[in-house]
């Protein structure tokens, strides 16, 4: 039980940490708060990560009818960086695009869930930490990623992702060239 709830304490200052920063506009918690003021256990934490890792595996299969269903007809999804932002039809698109390029996807998570109780990012959210793999262009390419959930009457409304995408793309054979220097 204590290693759940270091987990679960660990997810929340994350989660905390990167919406104080202003990515949604929430701002700071008082330091005269406590996490259990903020976040509690999920009652729906077994169909919530069941729901979310559905959709997981529904992208990574190819069965992106499946995957569209699991989510709202507002969902709005986040990342890798915070000014990346996708529709559920660029979502499937996009994962479209990858279907047609990539092979061998595999994807392997540990999940999380909790309920933020107030402000902008109420409701129930499911967290992912895990791996995506897959085969293009003849490179295997594996990398660890973040994903957080929120769900809504059983559809995922709102995500974030982060991942490294500049290793994705260099592994791939792209270059970064700096800026000229204009003098």
């Amino acid at each position: 039980m204590k290693t759940k709830t270091f987990f679960l304490t660990t997810l929340m200052f994350v989660f905390i940490l990167t919406y104080s920063t202003g990515i949604q506009g929430q701002t700071a918690p008082s330091s005269q708060s406590s996490h259990k003021d903020m976040v509690g256990e999920n009652p729906n934490a077994d169909a919530d990560i069941k729901l979310v890792g559905d959709f997981l595996n529904c992208l990574v299969s190819g069965d992106l009818d499946k995957a569209k269903s699991l989510l709202s007809e507002n969902f709005k999804g986040y990342g890798p960086s915070p000014t990346d932002s996708t529709s559920t039809e660029q979502t499937i698109s996009s994962w479209k695009e990858n279907c047609e390029v990539q092979s061998n996807r595999k994807v392997g998570f540990m999940p999380t869930t909790f309920r933020v109780f107030s402000g902008d990012q109420k409701g129930d959210w499911v967290a992912f930490w895990g791996n995506y793999s897959f085969t293009q262009d003849g490179k295997n390419i594996s990398f660890p990623f973040q994903y957080t959930a929120r769900v809504s009457d059983g559809k995922i409304n709102l995500d974030l992702i982060y991942y490294d995408k500049m290793y994705i793309l260099q592994t791939l054979g792209y270059k970064v060239t700096p800026p000229e220097i204009v003098k």
